[in-house]
């Protein structure tokens, strides 16, 4: 799957986005080896602690039916520049895709950034072998 056909099938995902309180809708869609791809919103709640971002929203909808190898994710917003995932997004790729690249668009501008780039020097399953 193109990056593109990726970016655009995340795009449609921030249409579900639940963000009533920062009104910052994201949508991510994440491809896995078998070529399913996974998409995911950020859903907001009352009480922030509960919120869910949408990389996560897709890497545990992708686990939930069994996928666990996972290639490219695409990361977007409406906001201005580009929507990189966060902390907690970032360590819970690195856990099943620490290769990963994750793609993200600004306005028509694509910029793809390996996983290890965003999270050098991190702790993963392998830390615990």
């Amino acid at each position: 799957m193109t990056n593109e056909a990726l970016l655009k099938l995340a795009y449609e995902a921030t249409e579900k986005s639940y963000a009533p309180y920062s009104n910052f809708k994201v949508g991510a869609a994440l491809l896995t080896k078998e070529g399913k791809v996974f998409t995911g919103c950020n859903v907001e709640c009352a009480s922030f602690g509960g919120t869910n971002c949408a990389e996560r929203t897709a890497v545990f909808k992708a686990i939930s039916e069994g996928y666990h190898d996972f290639v490219k994710i695409a990361v977007v917003s409406a906001g201005e520049g580009f929507t990189y995932p966060c902390g907690i997004c970032r360590q819970v790729l690195n856990e099943f895709a620490p290769e990963i690249d994750i793609i993200m668009d600004d306005h028509g501008k694509e910029l793809v950034v390996n996983l290890k780039e965003m999270l050098p020097y991190s702790f993963g399953p392998t830390d615990l072998k």
